[in-house]
């Protein structure tokens, strides 16, 4: 029998603790977390998934910006908003929407980003830190994946059958 997972209620439930959470950094520390989300180009499911990370961000009560590119955007021009936000002291993590335009080096461009900012996991530190076990940021569609089962099984160890 198979189990229904509500992952609409689990994520509800967590943006409700990461809004608990900013609200403690804000009292306790003067903090406002920030997210900068960087879009080239005019991909529909793009747009939607940008938009919607921006009202999520705001709904937890962090600072959110949105960079939305033309999809000629030089190389330069793009990697050199993303040394600026890499430099802005009000961003905590930046996510550059993939995929990018053909003209465009996305290995470049996400290695350009500061590791401790890459809140995709994508960065080549970030990924190699994964591989070894050591902290680092996630990808986190895996990442969610992982919460969800985790929330609907507890603990997975031992679970996992070859």
């Amino acid at each position: 029998m198979a189990d229904i997972i509500d992952g609409k209620a689990c994520a509800a439930r967590i943006r409700g603790e990461v809004g608990a959470r900013v609200a403690r950094l804000k009292d306790t520390n003067g903090l406002t977390p920030g997210l900068a989300v960087v879009l080239v180009g005019e991909d529909p499911a793009s747009q939607v998934y940008v938009r919607n990370k921006g009202r999520q961000t705001a709904e937890a009560g962090m600072h959110s910006q949105e960079h939305r590119l033309a999809a000629t955007v030089s190389e330069a021009e793009l990697l050199g908003l993303i040394e600026r936000l890499n430099a802005d002291q009000k961003v905590h993590g930046i996510l550059v929407q993939l995929p990018l335009p053909r003209h465009l080096d996305d290995d470049l461009v996400i290695n350009a980003l500061d590791p401790a900012k890459d809140v995709d996991g994508f960065h080549v530190s970030n990924v190699g830190r994964l591989a070894t076990g050591q902290k680092a940021m996630v990808p986190c569609t895996p990442l969610g994946c992982l919460m969800l089962l985790r929330n609907r099984l507890g603990s997975l160890a031992g679970r996992m059958r070859l």
